[in-house]
Protein backbone atom coordinates (compact mmCIF):
# COMPACT_ATOMS: atom_id res chain seq x y z
CA UNK A 1 0.00 0.00 0.00
CA UNK A 2 1.44 3.31 -1.11
CA UNK A 3 -0.27 5.96 1.32
CA UNK A 4 1.56 9.35 -0.38
CA UNK A 5 -0.48 7.89 -3.57
CA UNK A 6 -3.36 7.37 -1.77
CA UNK A 7 -3.55 10.33 0.30
CA UNK A 8 -2.71 12.92 -3.05
CA UNK A 9 -5.61 11.15 -4.99
CA UNK A 10 -8.52 11.46 -2.23
CA UNK A 11 -7.14 15.56 -1.60
CA UNK A 12 -7.36 15.91 -5.09
CA UNK A 13 -10.91 14.17 -5.70
CA UNK A 14 -12.30 15.88 -2.37
CA UNK A 15 -10.85 19.12 -3.62
CA UNK A 16 -12.76 18.83 -7.40
CA UNK A 17 -15.95 17.37 -6.12
CA UNK A 18 -15.88 20.17 -3.52
CA UNK A 19 -14.81 22.94 -6.08
CA UNK A 20 -17.36 21.45 -8.82
CA UNK A 21 -20.71 20.64 -6.75
CA UNK A 22 -19.91 25.06 -5.32
CA UNK A 23 -19.57 25.92 -8.81
CA UNK A 24 -22.69 24.21 -10.08
CA UNK A 25 -25.05 23.97 -7.62
CA UNK A 26 -24.31 26.73 -4.93
CA UNK A 27 -26.62 28.84 -5.98
CA UNK A 28 -25.23 32.11 -4.23
CA UNK A 29 -21.98 30.83 -3.67
CA UNK A 30 -20.44 32.13 -6.62
CA UNK A 31 -17.60 29.92 -8.44
CA UNK A 32 -15.55 27.04 -6.05
CA UNK A 33 -12.48 28.46 -4.56
CA UNK A 34 -10.31 26.45 -7.69
CA UNK A 35 -12.52 28.00 -10.38
CA UNK A 36 -12.68 31.46 -9.26
CA UNK A 37 -8.95 31.69 -9.49
CA UNK A 38 -9.00 29.75 -12.71
CA UNK A 39 -11.38 32.10 -14.56
CA UNK A 40 -9.42 35.53 -12.81
CA UNK A 41 -6.14 34.44 -13.42
CA UNK A 42 -7.07 33.28 -17.49
CA UNK A 43 -9.08 36.88 -18.09
CA UNK A 44 -6.30 38.86 -16.81
CA UNK A 45 -3.97 36.88 -19.02
CA UNK A 46 -6.45 37.47 -21.90
CA UNK A 47 -6.68 40.96 -20.89
CA UNK A 48 -2.79 41.60 -21.58
CA UNK A 49 -2.66 39.24 -24.77
CA UNK A 50 -5.46 40.88 -26.44
CA UNK A 51 -6.80 45.07 -26.91
CA UNK A 52 -10.00 46.00 -25.73
CA UNK A 53 -12.57 44.44 -28.10
CA UNK A 54 -10.51 41.88 -30.09
CA UNK A 55 -11.49 38.82 -31.05
CA UNK A 56 -9.51 37.27 -28.08
CA UNK A 57 -11.20 39.08 -25.48
CA UNK A 58 -15.16 37.57 -27.51
CA UNK A 59 -13.57 34.30 -26.80
CA UNK A 60 -12.83 34.70 -23.12
CA UNK A 61 -15.96 33.60 -22.28
CA UNK A 62 -15.79 29.82 -23.94
CA UNK A 63 -12.21 29.82 -23.33
CA UNK A 64 -12.61 30.12 -19.58
CA UNK A 65 -15.43 27.70 -19.71
CA UNK A 66 -14.34 24.94 -21.53
CA UNK A 67 -10.58 25.19 -19.36
CA UNK A 68 -12.72 24.92 -16.12
CA UNK A 69 -14.46 21.89 -17.42
CA UNK A 70 -10.84 20.69 -18.65
CA UNK A 71 -9.22 21.00 -15.12
CA UNK A 72 -12.15 19.67 -13.76
CA UNK A 73 -11.72 16.36 -16.19
CA UNK A 74 -7.90 16.46 -15.23
CA UNK A 75 -8.27 16.45 -11.67
CA UNK A 76 -10.77 14.17 -11.06
CA UNK A 77 -8.83 11.41 -13.59
CA UNK A 78 -5.39 12.31 -12.15
CA UNK A 79 -7.20 11.67 -8.68
CA UNK A 80 -8.37 8.17 -9.50
CA UNK A 81 -5.25 7.01 -11.25
CA UNK A 82 -3.39 8.38 -7.61
CA UNK A 83 -5.99 5.95 -5.44
CA UNK A 84 -5.71 3.12 -7.92
CA UNK A 85 -1.87 3.32 -8.03
CA UNK A 86 -2.50 3.28 -3.85
CA UNK A 87 -1.91 0.03 -3.99
CA UNK A 88 -0.15 -2.44 -6.43
CA UNK A 89 -2.73 -5.42 -6.37
CA UNK A 90 -5.73 -3.00 -6.74
CA UNK A 91 -6.18 -3.55 -10.49
CA UNK A 92 -6.13 -7.40 -12.58
CA UNK A 93 -5.18 -7.56 -15.99
CA UNK A 94 -7.78 -9.90 -17.43
CA UNK A 95 -5.79 -10.66 -20.43
CA UNK A 96 -2.66 -11.66 -18.03
CA UNK A 97 0.13 -9.26 -20.37
CA UNK A 98 2.26 -8.64 -17.28
CA UNK A 99 2.57 -6.15 -14.29
CA UNK A 100 0.06 -3.54 -14.12
CA UNK A 101 2.07 -0.24 -15.61
CA UNK A 102 1.34 3.28 -14.99
CA UNK A 103 -0.37 3.74 -18.46
CA UNK A 104 -2.47 0.78 -17.84
CA UNK A 105 -3.47 2.40 -14.43
CA UNK A 106 -4.27 5.79 -16.34
CA UNK A 107 -6.18 3.96 -19.24
CA UNK A 108 -8.28 1.92 -16.25
CA UNK A 109 -9.58 5.10 -14.41
CA UNK A 110 -10.09 6.96 -17.75
CA UNK A 111 -12.56 4.33 -19.24
CA UNK A 112 -14.11 3.81 -15.57
CA UNK A 113 -14.34 7.34 -15.00
CA UNK A 114 -16.37 7.81 -17.91
CA UNK A 115 -18.37 4.55 -17.86
CA UNK A 116 -16.90 3.12 -20.91
CA UNK A 117 -16.47 -0.47 -19.29
CA UNK A 118 -14.27 -1.56 -22.02
CA UNK A 119 -12.68 -4.55 -19.21
CA UNK A 120 -9.25 -4.87 -20.22
CA UNK A 121 -8.66 -4.15 -16.43
CA UNK A 122 -10.85 -5.32 -13.20
CA UNK A 123 -10.77 -4.08 -9.56
CA UNK A 124 -9.65 -6.54 -7.46
CA UNK A 125 -12.19 -8.01 -5.19
CA UNK A 126 -13.47 -6.35 -2.31
CA UNK A 127 -12.77 -2.69 -1.40
CA UNK A 128 -11.32 -1.92 -4.80
CA UNK A 129 -14.58 -3.01 -6.12
CA UNK A 130 -16.34 -0.66 -4.30
CA UNK A 131 -13.70 2.36 -4.91
CA UNK A 132 -14.36 1.47 -9.08
CA UNK A 133 -18.13 1.79 -8.24
CA UNK A 134 -17.38 5.30 -6.53
CA UNK A 135 -15.43 6.27 -9.49
CA UNK A 136 -18.36 5.38 -12.22
CA UNK A 137 -20.52 7.20 -9.35
CA UNK A 138 -18.30 10.50 -9.96
CA UNK A 139 -18.07 10.24 -13.76
CA UNK A 140 -21.80 10.13 -14.06
CA UNK A 141 -21.86 13.02 -11.70
CA UNK A 142 -19.55 15.00 -13.24
CA UNK A 143 -21.18 14.80 -16.81
CA UNK A 144 -24.93 14.94 -15.61
CA UNK A 145 -23.86 18.28 -13.73
CA UNK A 146 -21.88 19.85 -16.32
CA UNK A 147 -24.06 18.62 -19.48
CA UNK A 148 -26.89 20.97 -16.77
CA UNK A 149 -24.40 23.70 -16.05
CA UNK A 150 -23.54 24.28 -19.77
CA UNK A 151 -27.29 24.63 -21.19
CA UNK A 152 -27.87 26.78 -18.38
CA UNK A 153 -24.98 28.99 -19.13
CA UNK A 154 -25.64 29.54 -22.69
CA UNK A 155 -29.43 30.67 -21.41
CA UNK A 156 -27.76 33.09 -19.08
CA UNK A 157 -25.66 34.21 -21.88
CA UNK A 158 -28.06 34.68 -24.10
CA UNK A 159 -30.53 36.69 -21.80
CA UNK A 160 -27.39 38.93 -20.65
CA UNK A 161 -26.98 40.01 -24.09
CA UNK A 162 -31.02 40.60 -24.52
CA UNK A 163 -30.58 42.83 -21.89
CA UNK A 164 -27.57 45.00 -23.54
CA UNK A 165 -29.76 45.12 -26.20
CA UNK A 166 -32.53 46.32 -25.08
CA UNK A 167 -31.46 49.35 -23.23
CA UNK A 168 -29.04 50.09 -26.24
CA UNK A 169 -32.21 50.82 -28.47
CA UNK A 170 -33.04 53.82 -25.59
CA UNK A 171 -29.59 54.93 -26.36
CA UNK A 172 -25.65 54.21 -25.90
CA UNK A 173 -25.25 57.54 -23.35
CA UNK A 174 -27.17 58.64 -20.52
CA UNK A 175 -27.66 61.75 -22.20
CA UNK A 176 -29.38 60.16 -25.43
CA UNK A 177 -31.51 58.01 -23.18
CA UNK A 178 -32.96 61.09 -21.19
CA UNK A 179 -33.09 62.61 -24.51
CA UNK A 180 -35.18 59.92 -26.39
CA UNK A 181 -37.73 59.64 -23.42
CA UNK A 182 -38.66 63.27 -23.45
CA UNK A 183 -41.47 63.87 -25.72
CA UNK A 184 -41.31 67.93 -25.60
CA UNK A 185 -43.51 68.16 -22.45
CA UNK A 186 -42.81 64.97 -20.28
CA UNK A 187 -41.42 61.64 -20.07
CA UNK A 188 -44.17 59.61 -21.49
CA UNK A 189 -44.47 56.09 -21.91
CA UNK A 190 -40.89 55.13 -19.80
CA UNK A 191 -42.47 53.44 -17.07
CA UNK A 192 -43.40 50.12 -19.13
CA UNK A 193 -39.84 50.44 -21.15
CA UNK A 194 -37.72 50.39 -17.51
CA UNK A 195 -40.42 48.32 -16.03
CA UNK A 196 -38.67 45.61 -18.74
CA UNK A 197 -35.45 46.77 -17.88
CA UNK A 198 -35.99 46.22 -14.51
CA UNK A 199 -37.24 42.15 -15.03
CA UNK A 200 -34.51 41.42 -17.25
CA UNK A 201 -31.51 42.89 -15.01
CA UNK A 202 -33.24 41.57 -11.81
CA UNK A 203 -32.65 37.98 -13.56
CA UNK A 204 -29.05 38.70 -14.92
CA UNK A 205 -28.18 39.88 -10.89
CA UNK A 206 -29.50 36.35 -10.41
CA UNK A 207 -27.25 34.82 -13.13
CA UNK A 208 -24.30 36.04 -12.32
CA UNK A 209 -25.35 34.99 -8.80
CA UNK A 210 -25.92 31.42 -10.30
CA UNK A 211 -23.21 31.39 -12.84
CA UNK A 212 -19.91 33.61 -12.39
CA UNK A 213 -18.28 32.48 -15.56
CA UNK A 214 -20.84 34.71 -17.03
CA UNK A 215 -19.18 37.97 -16.05
CA UNK A 216 -16.36 36.89 -18.73
CA UNK A 217 -18.26 36.26 -21.77
CA UNK A 218 -17.49 39.66 -23.42
CA UNK A 219 -19.11 41.02 -26.63
CA UNK A 220 -16.59 42.42 -29.28
CA UNK A 221 -19.48 45.64 -29.95
CA UNK A 222 -19.45 47.80 -26.81
CA UNK A 223 -23.26 48.39 -27.75
CA UNK A 224 -23.77 44.68 -26.49
CA UNK A 225 -22.21 45.45 -23.63
CA UNK A 226 -23.97 45.17 -20.17
CA UNK A 227 -21.25 46.89 -18.90
CA UNK A 228 -21.52 49.78 -20.96
CA UNK A 229 -25.29 49.65 -21.43
CA UNK A 230 -25.92 49.46 -17.51
CA UNK A 231 -23.51 52.56 -17.02
CA UNK A 232 -24.93 54.80 -19.32
CA UNK A 233 -28.84 53.53 -17.87
CA UNK A 234 -28.09 54.11 -15.07
CA UNK A 235 -26.11 57.60 -15.18
CA UNK A 236 -29.73 58.09 -17.39
CA UNK A 237 -31.61 57.26 -13.81
CA UNK A 238 -29.53 59.42 -11.78
CA UNK A 239 -30.24 62.65 -14.26
CA UNK A 240 -33.55 62.05 -14.52
CA UNK A 241 -34.01 61.66 -10.62
CA UNK A 242 -31.11 64.55 -9.43
CA UNK A 243 -30.79 66.67 -12.38
CA UNK A 244 -34.66 67.02 -13.59
CA UNK A 245 -37.40 68.57 -11.57
CA UNK A 246 -39.42 67.26 -9.60
CA UNK A 247 -42.70 67.91 -11.26
CA UNK A 248 -41.04 66.72 -14.49
CA UNK A 249 -39.86 63.34 -13.30
CA UNK A 250 -41.79 60.20 -14.13
CA UNK A 251 -42.87 58.12 -11.73
CA UNK A 252 -40.96 58.12 -9.09
CA UNK A 253 -41.76 54.60 -7.54
CA UNK A 254 -40.65 53.05 -10.75
CA UNK A 255 -37.52 54.98 -11.38
CA UNK A 256 -36.14 53.86 -7.66
CA UNK A 257 -37.13 50.55 -8.82
CA UNK A 258 -34.81 50.85 -11.92
CA UNK A 259 -31.93 52.51 -9.39
CA UNK A 260 -32.02 49.69 -7.06
CA UNK A 261 -32.32 47.40 -9.41
CA UNK A 262 -28.67 48.38 -10.50
CA UNK A 263 -27.03 48.88 -7.05
CA UNK A 264 -28.38 45.14 -6.48
CA UNK A 265 -26.36 44.25 -9.52
CA UNK A 266 -23.43 46.01 -8.65
CA UNK A 267 -23.58 44.82 -5.29
CA UNK A 268 -23.23 41.20 -6.74
CA UNK A 269 -20.58 41.78 -8.82
CA UNK A 270 -18.29 43.81 -6.33
CA UNK A 271 -18.71 40.86 -4.08
CA UNK A 272 -16.64 38.85 -6.85
CA UNK A 273 -15.36 40.85 -9.56
CA UNK A 274 -15.11 44.30 -9.43
CA UNK A 275 -13.64 47.25 -7.05
CA UNK A 276 -14.43 50.73 -7.37
CA UNK A 277 -11.77 53.31 -9.46
CA UNK A 278 -9.72 55.54 -7.69
CA UNK A 279 -12.06 58.50 -8.96
CA UNK A 280 -15.33 59.19 -10.29
CA UNK A 281 -16.16 59.14 -13.83
CA UNK A 282 -17.09 62.96 -15.78
CA UNK A 283 -20.39 63.97 -14.60
CA UNK A 284 -23.05 63.60 -17.05
CA UNK A 285 -23.76 66.91 -19.35
CA UNK A 286 -27.08 68.72 -17.78
CA UNK A 287 -26.40 70.75 -21.32
CA UNK A 288 -27.19 68.03 -23.49
CA UNK A 289 -30.59 67.87 -22.24
CA UNK A 290 -31.34 71.94 -22.08
CA UNK A 291 -30.36 71.67 -25.78
CA UNK A 292 -33.24 69.39 -26.51
CA UNK A 293 -35.80 71.56 -23.99
CA UNK A 294 -35.63 69.15 -20.87
CA UNK A 295 -36.07 70.64 -17.73
CA UNK A 296 -32.88 70.81 -15.20
CA UNK A 297 -31.99 71.75 -12.10
CA UNK A 298 -28.55 73.95 -11.68
CA UNK A 299 -25.63 72.68 -12.25
CA UNK A 300 -24.69 73.34 -7.93
CA UNK A 301 -27.29 71.21 -7.28
CA UNK A 302 -27.18 68.76 -9.23
CA UNK A 303 -23.33 68.44 -8.92
CA UNK A 304 -24.12 67.91 -5.12
CA UNK A 305 -26.22 64.99 -5.91
CA UNK A 306 -23.43 64.02 -7.46
CA UNK A 307 -21.36 64.16 -4.20
CA UNK A 308 -23.33 61.96 -2.20
CA UNK A 309 -23.13 59.12 -5.39
CA UNK A 310 -19.55 58.98 -5.90
CA UNK A 311 -19.33 55.29 -4.03
CA UNK A 312 -21.73 54.00 -6.24
CA UNK A 313 -20.57 55.84 -9.75
CA UNK A 314 -16.68 54.57 -8.63
CA UNK A 315 -18.02 50.98 -8.62
CA UNK A 316 -19.80 51.69 -11.96
CA UNK A 317 -16.51 52.83 -13.45
CA UNK A 318 -14.77 50.00 -11.79
CA UNK A 319 -17.49 47.57 -13.49
CA UNK A 320 -16.91 48.85 -17.04
CA UNK A 321 -12.75 49.00 -16.92
CA UNK A 322 -12.78 45.37 -15.45
CA UNK A 323 -15.23 44.29 -18.61
CA UNK A 324 -11.96 46.23 -20.49
CA UNK A 325 -14.57 49.16 -21.48
CA UNK A 326 -14.08 53.06 -21.89
CA UNK A 327 -17.14 55.50 -19.69
CA UNK A 328 -19.85 55.94 -22.25
CA UNK A 329 -19.39 59.33 -22.23
CA UNK A 330 -19.86 61.75 -25.38
CA UNK A 331 -18.52 60.93 -28.63
CA UNK A 332 -17.35 57.36 -27.28
CA UNK A 333 -18.68 55.04 -29.99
Amino acid sequence: MNLGYLTLGVVLLVGTVVDLLWTTLWVEGGAGPLTSRLMAGTWRSLRRLGAPNSRLLSLSGPLIFVLGLTVWIVLLWSGWTLIFAGAESALVDTLDRGPISWSDRIYFAGYTLFTLGIGDFAPREGIWQVVTVLATGSGLLFVTLTVTYTLSVLDAVTQKRAFANNVSGFGTRSEEIVRTAWDGEEFRGLDLPLNTVVTQLTVLTENHLAYPVLHYFHSARPDRSPAVEIAALDEALTLIRFGVPAEHRPNEVVVRNARRSVENYLETLHEAFVDPADSPPPSPDLRALREADVPTVSEETFEASLDDLETRRRTLLGFTESDARQWPTRGTE
